[in-house]
């Protein structure tokens, strides 16, 4: 089941009332507003952002490493595209599907275990959800 973005803001609109947390915007359009402000305020290109990458591709090898700036485009807002100078062409978005099937006929371990490193196969299965 796909939640709609309000659907989803009233979820976390949910917890943050639980958490007492004050100042929280009323509504989807609002909370859009702020977080594009915190967004904007908040996030910023450092030295920091790029050794962290070049840790990335260090660790993760060349091929992972392109995976894992299509995997962010999918994910990551407009601002934070702009700010680590990721294209807008999603190369991998037509394989979500493939994937999403794979998944239902529990053949997405062969997928992960082309993708991911055989070393961490065995925290990798730790993590998935028994389905």
């Amino acid at each position: 089941m796909k939640l709609k973005k309000e659907e989803l803001y009233d979820v976390f609109l949910r917890m943050g009332q639980r958490m007492h947390l004050q100042e929280l915007p009323e509504n989807y359009a609002a909370w859009t507003i702020k977080r594009r402000e915190q967004l904007l305020a908040d996030l910023v290109k450092s030295d920091y952002t790029i050794d962290l990458y070049r840790q990335y591709r260090k660790h993760l090898g060349n091929s992972r490493y392109l995976l894992l700036l299509e995997s962010q485009k999918l994910v990551v807002p407009g601002i934070v595209k702009e700010l680590l100078h990721l294209k807008n062409i999603q190369w991998l978005r037509p394989f979500i599907p493939v994937y999403t099937f794979s998944r239902t006929l529990k053949l997405d371990g062969f997928i992960k275990s082309f993708i991911l490193p055989a070393k961490y196969m065995a925290e990798i299965k730790a993590l998935d959800i028994k389905r």
